[in-house]
């Protein structure tokens, strides 16, 4: 079996500052996170930056860009003032996703269908100015052919409701959201798209997606936080880099996952 194509980790430095503005100080920093999690092996650093700034704020994106060593991806909601902000901040790339004040996390993905006519320009600036831009959509084929017709280069697939359906032991809805995940992918690809996927993975998650063929960076946040209360940030980027290759391991095994 040939071997698979390298799978980056990308990691999400969102809660950190969610602790930080607990007590609205500067610490702990989320860049020392992020020059930690590259030193430990990531691939890049993801951070959202929401409009109610709620964890991560202006002056994070700004440092992020200018201290750290590895691409930086931007999660935003496509306003007019998260455009600006990206356009002056020049990150590697913009990953729009929906957002909702009232919500705590993101609960689903973008509905680039229903949105398509109000996402094409953001889409279009972003490309203009070399930012590549990935949609955060849920793993339909009417998102993701959108997706490809709107010329974003990237998909992000929500894995949430397959996460949160392991987790909870609900096993049909864990295999049906998994089947839509597998099959959403290999679509993407041939639609010509890169494709990421993120939301609620853990180390068995991780370890199980990473063994599809199709998938190329995973962004993972809250869970590594998490555990780094535990065992620290570094070890645990170091774990979750050991379940991805465990996963490919399998792919280039040619072992189901």
């Amino acid at each position: 079996m040939s071997k698979a194509p390298p799978l980056r980790l990308g990691v999400n430095v969102d809660h950190i500052a969610t602790l930080r503005n607990a007590r609205g100080g500067a610490r702990p920093d989320p860049v020392r996170a992020a020059l930690a999690a590259i030193e430990a092996g990531a691939d890049g650093i993801t951070a959202h930056l929401r409009e109610d700034r709620r964890h991560i704020r202006d002056t994070d994106m700004a440092r992020l860009k200018a201290e750290i060593s590895k691409p930086l991806n931007f999660e935003m909601a496509a306003t007019d003032d998260m455009l600006r902000i990206s356009l002056a901040t020049r990150p590697h790339a913009v990953c729009l996703v929906p957002e909702r004040r009232q919500e705590l996390t993101t609960e689903g993905g973008l509905d680039v269908v229903g949105q398509h006519n109000a996402l094409a320009p953001y889409i279009a600036r972003l490309n203009d100015a070399g930012i590549r831009v990935s949609l955060f959509i849920a793993a339909d084929p009417r998102q993701i052919e959108m997706a490809a017709k709107l010329k974003a280069p990237v998909i992000e697939i929500h894995t949430g409701g397959w996460c949160d359906a392991v987790v909870d032991g609900h096993k049909d809805k864990a295999e049906a959201e998994w089947t839509r995940i597998v099959e959403g992918a290999k679509l993407a690809q041939a639609a010509g798209l890169e494709v990421h996927a993120g939301h609620g993975l853990d180390y068995d998650t991780a370890e199980t997606i990473s063994a599809l063929p199709e998938i190329r960076e995973l962004n993972i946040g809250y869970f590594m936080v998490g555990e780094a209360l535990f065992v620290g940030l570094p070890a645990t980027v170091r774990d979750m880099r050991a379940a991805m290759e465990r996963g490919r391991k399998r792919l280039e095994g040619g072992t189901p996952a």
